[in-house]
């Protein structure tokens, strides 16, 4: 998918726990992770990362849970 404008801000609203939940339990084949746009929210996560506790949110998001 492009990168538009607004998929830009969209993502760059998201906190870290929202792209991981996302990026975790979003039915494979998303649009939003293809293209541009899939590329620009992994480089969004990995901007985030290091500014929190992605252990700890990783495990409180979980695997099972939506």
């Amino acid at each position: 998918m492009d990168l538009t404008k607004d998929n830009k801000n969209y993502i760059d609203a998201l906190s870290y726990e929202d792209l991981l939940r996302r990026w975790r339990f979003t039915e494979s084949g998303s649009e939003w992770f293809q293209g541009e746009t899939g590329k620009y929210w992994g480089k969004r996560m990995a901007e985030l990362r290091d500014t929190v506790d992605h252990v700890a949110i990783s495990k409180a998001i979980g695997w099972g849970e939506r």
